[in-house]
């Protein structure tokens, strides 16, 4: 597989959106909520992109690999401490919507970008069988 930036990965890109949102909804939240909530969800959201990058930059695809499953980790946290946001009612229902769609579309490219990591592309005319 090809060296890839991890700035042109769709998922990267996708991670880095979904950091993005979160980070004005926090800013507009008071302290207590902004220190308890806001702070956890923005290093979770934060390390997804993170993590990713790190990831690629790794020579190993084992190495590239066990840096998205953290990434995903991370995914799963920022779900978390969202679901912790609408429950305190700190995130609004159309924020909630913008984030559901980024989340929503992130979850299974985390999991096929995991899938893709150390497969090698073959040609489309090349024998299947070991005869």
């Amino acid at each position: 597989m090809p060296f890839v930036r991890f700035q042109d990965l769709g998922v990267y890109k996708l991670a880095e959106e979904l950091a993005d949102a979160v980070w004005p909804i926090v800013l507009g939240w008071d302290g207590l909520a902004r220190d308890a909530v806001g702070k956890q969800l923005i290093r979770a959201a934060d390390s997804i992109g993170a993590n990713i990058a790190e990831g690629s930059g790794r020579h190993s695809p084992n190495d590239n690999r066990r840096f998205v499953r953290i990434a995903r980790g991370s995914f799963l946290e920022t779900q978390h401490w969202l679901r912790r946001a609408f429950t305190r009612k700190l995130i609004s229902p159309e924020q909630t919507g913008l984030l559901r769609d980024i989340i929503d579309r992130l979850s299974p490219m985390l999991n096929s970008y995991l899938r893709s990591i150390g497969k090698k592309a073959t040609p489309h005319d090349a024998p299947t069988s070991t005869d």
